[in-house]
């Protein structure tokens, strides 16, 4: 009984792999190539200060600009900042003491750190308008 079964067994076997041979050869049967440009790869992420990679453990981002947390740095002092002690201004990170001391020593952001005042852009725009209808 023992030599039947496996001469039942040998014969499902080599059925089972005659057609497999036959199957290959079937068109529909072939792998799936994917398309070179097809990419499980994340988007890589750049420093906005350093332009080099930034991986999860180390980024950081404020006003939708990433950063490593060791980049992200006063302009003024290069004191390293963190999300509780930036204050942004014009694309600009400084730490709170010195953004503070650079709008009390104009009086205004745009002269305290170093642009016109806005005041003089609205007259030379409105001194533009005067002299072109006249």
């Amino acid at each position: 009984m023992r030599k039947q079964s496996v001469t039942k067994l040998s014969f499902y076997l080599n059925v089972d792999k005659r057609t497999q041979m036959d199957n290959r050869n079937d068109p529909e049967d072939k792998p799936v190539q994917r398309s070179k440009s097809f990419s499980f790869k994340t988007p890589r992420e750049v420093c906005s200060s350093c332009e080099k990679t930034v991986y999860p453990m180390e980024r950081l981002v404020a006003n939708n600009l990433i950063f490593h947390s060791a980049c992200f740095c006063c302009k003024h002092c290069n004191t390293k900042l963190s999300l509780g002690t930036f204050a942004a201004l014009s694309g600009d990170f400084y730490c709170k003491p010195h953004f503070q001391q650079l709008f009390k020593s104009k009086g205004n952001y745009d002269e305290g750190f170093g642009r016109k005042q806005h005041k003089e852009l609205w007259t030379s725009k409105e001194g533009e308008n005067i002299t072109k209808t006249a």
